[in-house]
């Protein structure tokens, strides 16, 4: 079993936790049945952004990296809390530690920027949130050749621009951990292989 660990700040974004959930709970059900989420933080309880309140499985000083092949971490809002859990040392370290095992590593948005205060991007290529150019400042200030797009995958780390990027990233996540066909199929089955766009009168 593939196992993804996904690292939730104070102020975190539903959408992009969700992204990740969604896309490894799909491959455990319907797919190749190999992966499966565990969630973390600093503390039991973590408050998303817009109030709403979630109870991980594990706290930090708990989560051992041999357990886990893959660390996941959407971005969050700065209004709720999110810089001050993302640049705690514990959660650095965390993700210091997956990185010095080699693990994959996905983030979504400003959970970019807990990867680059780590140090883990210094000399490397990533992104981060595209609408606003002091979150891509603040990315470049980490040491990082900040690129302009919507997706970044430097060896065994994906970052990512914004919400819209989430499930990409997350299937492309999964890719890393089982196979493109395998990721392939089950964007497919969870309909993002859809080319059209709908209009609603």
């Amino acid at each position: 079993m593939k196992r993804v660990l996904l690292l939730l700040a104070e102020g975190f974004e539903v959408l992009e936790a969700s992204a990740f959930i969604d896309v490894i709970g799909w491959n455990l059900v319907d797919g190749d049945h190999s992966t499966e989420l565990k969630s973390c933080g600093l503390r039991k309880e973590i408050n998303s952004a817009f109030h709403q309140k979630f109870i991980v499985d594990h706290l930090i000083e708990d989560i051992q990296p041999d357990n886990f092949d893959a660390l996941a971490i959407p971005g969050g809002f700065e209004e709720y809390g999110f810089y001050t859990d993302a640049y705690d040392e514990r959660f650095t370290g965390l993700i210091r530690s997956f990185h010095q095992q080699q693990k994959s590593i996905a983030s979504i948005c400003v959970g970019a920027l807990p990867l680059g205060k780590s140090g883990i991007l210094q000399g490397r290529q990533a992104t981060t949130y595209n609408g606003s150019p002091k979150r891509l400042e603040m990315l470049k200030e980490f040491g990082v050749e900040v690129l302009n797009q919507p997706i970044v995958k430097d060896l065994n780390i994906i970052t990512s621009w914004n919400p819209s990027t989430a499930v990409d990233v997350a299937l492309y996540l999964l890719e890393s951990l089982t196979s493109k066909d395998n990721a392939l199929y089950i964007r497919k089955i969870m309909g993002f292989d859809r080319k059209e766009t709908w209009e609603i009168d």
